[in-house]
């Protein structure tokens, strides 16, 4: 059987070959800190690259769709499209929450993160608390705003027109508050290590 046939087979075969090469570069330098990094590059791939996917392909594509009234619709997204790439989007924002938290952890940055580097004390803990402060927001909009209003919107929870209405607006509110502050989240996570860039 062909791995590339499916997404599970896909998946498997990357963390082999992964695997693979860290073992024929440095066969005995594993290290649970490089792990828990590395998951949590995956995980927020996943999750940052379907936040993106919405607000620049689905949400303006379902628009267009909707307004051409002899064109085949968004029936079709919302129905098998949607409700797969929200399955991905919200467990991915909990995994990347998860192995953030873990990494900070077992770096033992995590006092410093939270406290925003002890008051500015430590630029690490400040930059790298910034932008865990401003993902732990985004989780927050993912599960208390975002899933329970795409819920009705799909109708997988029974709602009016006039409550589905209300869920778009505060789906797509949250969901465009979480594209702003994904930017400056990754510059801090990016620039804890390398540098602001300015």
């Amino acid at each position: 059987m062909n791995p590339l046939n499916s997404i599970v087979g896909s998946i498997v075969l990357g963390f082999i070959l992964a695997v693979a090469i860290a073992l024929g570069i440095a066969p005995h330098q594993f290290s649970i800190l490089g792990f828990a990094r590395w998951f949590h590059i995956l995980s927020g791939i996943t999750w940052i690259g379907l936040l993106y996917y919405f607000n620049v392909v689905q949400t303006p594509a379902m628009a267009r769709a909707a307004a051409d009234k002899g064109g085949p619709g968004g029936a079709g997204v919302s129905k098998y499209v949607a409700p797969l790439a929200l399955a991905w989007f919200r467990w991915g924002a909990v995994a990347t929450w998860l192995t953030g938290m873990w990494y900070l952890g077992d770096s033992k940055n995590l006092p410093s993160a939270v406290t925003l580097g002890h008051g500015g004390q430590d630029l690490y803990g400040l930059v790298i608390g910034v932008g865990a402060w401003l993902g732990t927001i985004m989780l927050f909009n993912v599960w208390v705003f975002i899933w329970p209003n795409q819920k009705k919107i799909l109708g997988i929870v029974a709602a009016t027109d006039e409550q589905k209405a209300k869920a778009r607006k505060v789906a797509a509110m949250a969901s465009r508050t979480n594209f702003v502050l994904s930017i400056p989240m990754l510059m801090c996570m990016a620039s804890a290590t390398h540098g602001l860039p300015l």
